[in-house]
């Protein structure tokens, strides 16, 4: 498939983005080869995948040559879905990732870990946690490292499933082939562990520890509760019309992002000023102001 592409589509590529993708990459090879591949512990995905190959085929077939050949194929196949900047930051981080672990696999010790020795648990979880915040950070600078997330996008609509799920299971019958090929049960089990805490520091790097909290309340005095609340929180509000589906009542919908310190005394104001207004609360991970972006 040839791509029509324009001086414009390289125009809006970001030289920040490549150095932060470079980072994400090298910290993510540094993951996986200081921690998992000496005790034969699994990442997930195709970079799971990837590793399972190198270790059951002749030692020249290396985890550098099957992450740009299982990887590069699925996000150019998903360019029309993910857009040409996506596509391109992801092969850059895909092939820093590689070259990475071709480094890192050459200086660092095959049959055990130089930072955690032959312990398991330490592994998996400082593994999960180390490729987790590179992957994390690939998401923060608009690429990913994985093909099995563009698969996931374009595939678990179709299958009616989220795309988490798509990925979980993917990964659950990755384990399971590892399991079966090893005849080893628990190395497969502790890769689950290195999945679940890279899957938690990819949260953490993507929506931030402390979440801002999205607030809209539902009440027929808007005006005073808006007043008490800017006096308090000296923060934007929006009010927004409202109409009750059974009562046919018109309302109003008081629209406020907070952090999660302020949500007890904004509880009291409103309760205060109408104790029948109803609020409903959710996490936001990010706060977008024109061109600004504040991580929450």
């Amino acid at each position: 498939m040839l791509l029509k592409l324009s001086k414009e589509d390289f125009k809006n590529l970001k030289p920040v983005n490549f150095i932060g993708l470079t980072f994400a990459g090298i910290i993510n090879a540094f993951g996986v080869t200081s921690f998992l591949m000496p005790l034969n512990i699994y990442d997930s995905g195709i970079s799971g995948t990837a590793m399972l190959l190198a270790k059951v085929t002749p030692e020249y077939l290396s985890l550098s040559l099957f992450l740009l050949v299982l990887n590069i194929p699925l996000f150019i196949f998903g360019y029309k879905k993910q857009g040409f900047n996506f596509t391109v930051y992801s092969l850059y981080a895909v092939i820093i990732y590689s070259l990475g672990t071709l480094i890192f696999s050459k200086i660092l010790p095959e049959n055990f870990s130089y930072f955690a020795g032959d312990d398991l648990l330490l592994c998996s979880l400082f593994g999960g946690i180390i490729s987790g915040i590179g992957s994390g950070l690939t998401i923060r600078f608009s690429g990913a490292i994985d093909g099995i997330d563009v698969m996931s996008v374009i595939y678990a609509k179709r299958l009616g499933i989220t795309v988490g799920t798509f990925v979980m299971v993917y990964n659950v019958i990755l384990y399971i082939i590892c399991g079966l090929v090893l005849k080893n049960w628990i190395l497969p089990l502790y890769s689950i562990v290195t999945y679940m805490a890279a899957l938690k520091t990819i949260d953490f790097i993507v929506e931030g520890l402390d979440r801002a909290k999205s607030v809209m309340i539902v009440t027929d005095k808007e005006e005073e509760i808006c007043r008490k609340l800017s006096d308090e929180f000296k923060q934007g509000i929006t009010i927004l019309n409202a109409k009750g589906y059974y009562s046919s009542a018109s309302k109003k919908m008081v629209y406020i992002v907070l952090n999660r310190f302020q949500i007890a005394k904004m509880r009291d104001i409103v309760h205060m000023v109408d104790p029948k207004a109803y609020i409903s609360i959710t996490d936001v991970a990010d706060v977008y102001k024109a061109n600004e972006s504040i991580d929450v």
